[in-house]
């Protein structure tokens, strides 16, 4: 089954389809079709559905990469070692769905524990620390099933930020969500040591 975000009428999101597809795929054919329609961002669910994200507006994609260089400049001045990842990677969960954060960071304990043969393309493994951005077409809950989704399969700490609420979701393994209204800045916490993310220009 193929799923689309809300799309404006003007909008056209083709993907090449090989007719031995049926309705679900498996994970060898999302890898080709990932191949074949690079300019999409696509994910798969554990069930094996296929989920077709269109190329995000320019304020969401500025918002990306002021994130994820934030998160990059902590990881590159040593604030921990570990593998930083933006938002074109994907990772096959232990549930078998195939995910891509808007950001994540895997630790160097995660990543080396893993075979040459689970660092394939999509990597098995949930990041340990993932962001969610959502821009004005993303459903709030969809994106806070993919939150715990992630928290179900290993992720220790989660932000969904709502630039449009200006409201942040923190999920964390084996506690309740917490949700801030308006915060300035966020803290990587235990997981994150010494990474402090600063909001005025998610916000804008």
């Amino acid at each position: 089954m193929v799923q689309t975000p809300a799309i404006s009428e003007n909008e056209t999101v083709l993907i090449e389809l090989p007719k031995t597809i049926g309705l679900y795929i498996t994970q060898e054919q999302f890898a080709a079709l990932a191949a074949a329609n690079r300019d999409l961002r696509m994910e798969r669910t554990s069930q094996g559905e296929l989920i077709v994200n269109p190329p995000t507006g320019w304020e969401t994609g500025e918002r990306n990469c002021s994130i994820s260089g934030e998160l990059y400049l902590w990881w590159r001045n040593g604030g921990e070692t570990g593998k930083v990842f933006d938002s074109s990677t994907g990772f096959i969960l232990p549930n078998g769905a195939t995910r891509s954060p808007d950001t994540s960071w895997v630790s160097q304990e995660s990543w080396q524990a893993l075979t040459p043969q689970q660092k394939g393309t999509f990597a098995n493994i949930c990041p340990d620390f993932v962001v969610e951005l959502r821009s004005s077409s993303d459903s709030l809950n969809s994106l806070q099933d993919k939150m715990r989704e992630y928290i179900d399969n290993g992720t220790r700490l989660g932000w969904l930020i709502d630039p449009k609420h200006r409201r942040v979701e923190i999920y964390r393994r084996g506690l309740a969500v917490e949700v801030l209204d308006n915060p300035a800045e966020l803290s990587g916490e235990e997981v994150l040591p010494g990474f402090v993310l600063s909001l005025s220009r998610i916000w804008g």
